[in-house]
């Protein structure tokens, strides 16, 4: 008989001394010190190091483009942090939180603000929470939204994390009941950078507080035309990464009760970054390809790898059709040759992505208003806590 079961993996403290390594060396505390004293023998597990950002975005009448953009730049940021590193050569687990404020259809009592998503590193969830949203004229409050995304999320207490807040609008800074200031004061005290992005002239932005909304936490102030057309760069690799993803796809094992609805989720998403432009569904397949994309809560394939579940322990109606009655070992040798699959699917992809990469910087392309604003920030705040960028 077959049951889900999530693996825990547990120590005892009084048999081993938790040295923890991350992007700054952590002191270990006396009660560490006083077992490597008595001559325990350690090894040190690399303590996750994570990268929350939470993305504030005005849903008002006027803010279409800016919604648009961040649709079609997400898989460009996702892919920069496919490169980052901290500590022992040790990636950092990318999370995004998603609020949308400003729109008259979110309840006033709220202050026209809802959280859209929490931390997540599902990146599906995030791609389909983006195409949700939608613009409808209505008051921007700033110092509230920042302020519940400061009190709704869990930010954790690792003080090596890079924690950021980008807020995107075009209205005062000052409109709202909460004052911005006091706002900052709060993202100070859980070691949050707020940085703000005035969709807008860049004087304009000085004048309505957004400049002086960033610095207070040594956050990075920017404007830009949130109207602006992105142009894209077809390259000669293209097709080939669209035709490598389709097959990439053919290798996820749905299972447990979520499976079949994320394995359609996936399509979805693929679909989606297709309508906005062939090239934002290369570059999500270019995400796919990478370590960011993990699905273990729903693919067989990642859940054994990453020791989330037991081939053994699983209840057959809990399996895909295609691996219900076959023993232990048939399964395992199904999810050995599809693991194979992928990582040599990922790798083709990842090699035409270096060639076309190189393509698109000899046409001079920039990028977009939104990612360049994002990642000249997050590259800036991040070298603070160690972080670097490695092709």
């Amino acid at each position: 008989m077959r049951k889900t079961r999530f693996l825990l993996s547990t120590t005892m403290a009084s048999f081993c001394l938790l040295n923890v390594y991350s992007c700054n060396f952590n002191t270990p505390t006396n009660e560490a010190l006083e077992t490597a004293r008595a001559g325990v023998l350690v090894h040190p597990e690399p303590e996750k190091q994570f990268v929350k950002i939470a993305l504030l975005l005005d849903t008002s009448n006027s803010m279409d483009g800016l919604i648009n953009q961040a649709k079609a730049q997400l898989w460009d940021i996702v892919n920069e942090f496919s490169y980052a590193k901290c500590g022992n050569d040790q990636r950092p687990e990318l999370q995004i939180a998603l609020y949308e404020y400003g729109n008259d259809n979110l309840s006033s009592r709220e202050g026209y603000l809802r959280q859209v998503l929490p931390f997540s590193s599902d990146l599906d969830d995030i791609s389909e929470k983006l195409f949700s949203l939608s613009t409808n004229g209505g008051e921007e409050y700033c110092g509230t939204v920042i302020n519940t995304s400061l009190q709704q999320l869990d930010w954790g207490k690792n003080q090596d994390d890079l924690k950021l807040i980008f807020i995107a609008g075009n209205e005062p800074f000052t409109q709202g009941g909460l004052n911005y200031k006091d706002a900052a004061s709060q993202a100070k005290e859980k070691d949050v950078v707020v940085n703000t992005i005035f969709c807008g002239n860049y004087a304009q932005g000085i004048a309505t507080q957004w400049k002086d909304g960033a610095i207070r936490t040594g956050g990075d102030y920017m404007a830009i035309d949130h109207n602006a057309e992105q142009i894209y760069v077809h390259t000669p690799y293209d097709d080939q990464i669209m035709r490598l993803n389709s097959k990439l796809n053919q290798t996820y094992v749905a299972y447990g009760s979520l499976g079949n609805a994320k394995l359609q989720k996936q399509r979805e998403q693929d679909s989606n970054a297709y309508e906005v432009e062939a090239e934002v569904a290369v570059n999500r397949a270019v995400s796919k390809s990478s370590k960011m994309y993990k699905n273990s809560s729903w693919d067989l394939v990642d859940a054994v790898e990453n020791n989330a579940v037991s081939v053994s322990e699983l209840e057959d109606d809990a399996l895909p059709d295609e691996l219900r009655g076959k023993t232990d070992e048939e399964i395992n040798t199904v999810l050995k040759e599809r693991k194979a699959e992928r990582e040599k699917l990922q790798s083709e992809i990842q090699k035409l992505n270096e060639k076309r990469e190189i393509y698109i910087a000899k046409q001079a392309n920039k990028g977009g208003e939104l990612e360049n604003a994002m990642l000249n920030a997050i590259k800036k705040q991040a070298a603070k806590k160690q972080f670097r960028w490695e092709k």
